[in-house]
C-alpha cells in the first residue's frame, strides 16, 4: 500500500534557523534526516536494543507510567473491539524498567503481546534524559515525551499541536494526510477514542473500499516515509498521521507545542458546542449561521468590526486577560442554564 504513495519531502543538515524560517512557516511535513543522529540515546540504539534499554534505565525515576498492553492476537494493531463498545487493549500503569524487561524478552518471540509506553514526559519519568539529548529548535518549555514499544500500529489520527518526532531506536513508517482529507478518512466516535483525538476507522494496511469508498481519494493526497535512528519528522498541526513501528524494539521521542495564545480554549470544545447548537437547526437557519461564523470567526470578509471604535468592540475586538475571563464566565453561565433546563429543577431531599 505505502509503496505507491508520494514520499514526504526530505532535508539534510537542518539548522535551527532553517527550521524556523523554512520548515515551520510552510506548514507541510518534512523528514529531517540525521537531525538527532548525535544523541547518546541514538548511539546506544545503534549498538543494540539491550544497549538502548540500558541507556534509558540510567535515568529511570522508578515511577509507574501509562502503558498499554494488547493480546498477541491483535498483532500490534491498536483499535476498537468488534462491537465498537470498547478497545482491543488495556491501559494501566507500569514501571519503565519492567516494560523494558518484557520488551527485550519478547524480541525473539514470534507472537508476543503488544507493550507500549506512550507519551511519557521525560523530565518527570527520566530526569536528565533531555539534558543529554537536546533539540535546540524548540524552547526549553516544550518538554520531550518518550514512546517505547515493540512492533505496533497506531491508527490514523491528528493532534492539535505541531509535532517533531525523533526516532531513537528501530524504524518507523509514517503515513500522513492533510487536514482537508477529513471527509475521506471516516473519523470515529468523539466519546470513545484510543488516546484522545478521534481516529480514522479505515485500516491503512487493509482498507475496506466498499464501506469507505472515499478513502481512495484520501490516498491520492497521502505522503509517506520510513525513518530510522537519528531521523526526525515534522508533523504540522492537525495533519492526520498513521504510524507503524517496524521492529521488535522501538523508541521515539517527540515534542508537541502550539503557538496559539494561551487562554483561547480548545477549538474542539467549540466544535462540540456548535454541533449542539447549530448542526440540527432547520437548513435555512443553519446556512445563516454558516455565514455568521465565516464573517466573525473566520474573517472571510476581512476585519468584521473595523467600523466600530475600539471602545465599542467588546467581545468582537482584541481580548485582554480580563476580557477572556468575562467571556468564559458568560459561556459558563449560558451552558449552566442550558444544562439546568435539560436536567430539570434540582431534586429536593426526601423528608424524614
Amino acid at each position: 500500500m505505502t509503496e505507491t504513495l508520494s514520499p514526504i519531502p526530505e532535508l539534510h543538515g537542518v539548522t535551527p534557523e532553517q527550521f524556523g524560517t523554512e520548515v515551520l512557516p510552510q506548514g507541510r511535513p518534512v523528514v529531517m534526516r540525521g537531525l538527532v543522529g548525535d544523541w547518546p540515546a541514538v548511539g546506544a540504539a545503534r549498538q543494540s536494543a539491550a544497549a538502548a534499554a540500558g541507556y534509558v534505565r540510567r535515568f529511570d525515576a522508578g515511577q509507574p507510567v501509562e502503558t498499554i498492553f494488547g493480546d498477541p492476537a491483535i498483532e500490534g494493531r491498536f483499535f476498537y473491539n468488534d462491537e465498537l463498545t470498547g478497545l482491543n487493549f488495556e491501559r494501566r500503569p507500569e514501571r519503565i524498567g519492567a516494560a523494558l524487561d518484557e520488551l527485550l524478552q519478547a524480541e525473539g518471540q514470534e507472537r508476543a503481546r503488544s507493550v507500549y509506553i506512550q507519551s511519557v514526559p521525560t523530565p518527570q519519568a527520566l530526569p536528565g534524559f533531555a539534558e543529554e539529548n537536546r533539540l535546540p529548535f524548540l524552547p526549553p518549555s516544550v518538554p520531550p515525551r518518550i514512546w517505547i514499544g515493540n512492533a505496533l500500529t497506531v491508527q490514523t489520527h491528528f493532534d492539535l499541536s505541531q509535532n517533531v518526532a525523533c526516532v531513537v531506536a528501530g524504524r518507523r513508517r509514517f503515513t500522513l494526510f492533510p487536514p482537508d482529507q477529513l471527509p475521506n478518512l471516516y473519523a470515529g466516535p468523539f466519546e470513545l477514542t484510543l488516546a484522545g483525538p478521534p481516529i480514522s476507522m479505515v485500516r491503512l494496511e487493509d482498507p475496506d473500499y466498499e464501506r469507505y469508498p472515499r478513502f481512495r481519494e484520501a490516498l491520492g493526497h497521502a505522503l509517506t516515509a520510513e525513518l530510522g535512528p537519528g531521523d526526525a519528522l515534522f508533523v504540522p498541526y492537525f495533519w492526520w498521521h498513521h504510524v507503524q513501528s517496524l521492529e521488535r524494539f522501538n523508541i521515539l521521542v517527540n515534542y508537541w507545542w502550539n503557538e496559539a495564545q494561551p487562554g483561547l480554549g480548545s477549538p474542539f470544545d467549540a466544535l462540540l458546542h456548535a454541533i449542539l447548537a447549530v448542526r440540527d437547526l432547520p437548513p435555512q437557519q443553519r446556512e445563516v449561521w454558516r455565514g455568521v461564523f465565516d464573517h466573525y470567526a473566520f474573517k472571510a470578509n476581512g476585519e468584521p468590526v473595523e467600523h466600530l471604535p475600539q471602545q465599542a468592540r467588546g467581545a468582537l475586538g482584541p481580548h485582554t486577560e480580563r476580557d477572556r475571563a468575562r467571556i468564559w464566565a458568560m459561556l459558563a453561565n449560558a451552558v449552566g442554564r442550558q444544562a439546568a433546563r435539560r436536567n430539570g429543577p434540582p431534586q429536593r431531599p426526601p423528608r424524614r
